[in-house]
């Protein structure tokens, strides 16, 4: 049987598409496993090529779950597919930012079944995180600082630039989450 992931990393890779794997399947290589029904890929990608990515959708015979995908993702910058045989759905995730561009240069390659697989590196997959905030997404981070040896730097200097959109003090949050997880709590 066909592994969704490993599918979508080669036919990515085939289509030339730079990406990242983030969300739930980054958490379970760096973090603790966990429950996930769903792939979230960052695409170095705006919009205007979403005719790459209908190929890819198509290649790996995805089901679109909009209407009108070119309107939709104009709107949100997400194309929301299902593949239909694993019940999983698979969001595409456009990208334009110089943040998003330096977080796929560094997504790191995991070999799952003998296919590489670019995932988002550990302080970018906290960094998403942070930025969701769900109850969720703050364990998962806790789980990847438990588990792994990140550049807090990094997280530092990323984390105040998206104080806006987050509209909460988002380092103040991680720097707590930091400290619980070093005095082990």
């Amino acid at each position: 049987m066909s592994n969704p992931l490993t599918d979508l990393a080669q036919a990515l890779e085939r289509a030339h598409i730079p990406y990242m794997v983030i969300g739930g399947q980054a958490v379970l290589v760096y973090g603790e496993p966990r429950l996930t029904r769903d792939i979230d890929v960052t695409l170095g990608l705006e919009p205007v090529q979403l005719p790459l990515v209908l190929g890819v959708v198509q290649e790996m015979d995805l089901r679109v779950l909009v209407g009108d995908p070119a309107a939709f993702v104009e709107k949100t910058w997400v194309l929301p597919t299902l593949h239909e045989s694993s019940g999983l759905r698979v969001d595409f995730i456009f990208s334009w930012t110089p943040y998003e561009s330096q977080a796929i240069e560094r997504a790191h390659t995991v070999t799952i079944g003998g296919v590489p697989v670019r995932f988002a590196a550990s302080e970018d997959v906290i960094i998403h995180k942070m930025l969701a905030g769900r109850p969720r997404d703050l364990e998962d981070v806790r789980t990847i600082l438990r588990k792994q040896t990140v550049d807090v730097a990094y997280i530092r200097d990323w984390l105040p630039r998206f104080a806006d959109v987050a509209g909460q003090d988002i380092l103040e949050t991680f720097e707590q989450l930091y400290r619980e997880v070093q005095d082990g709590l």
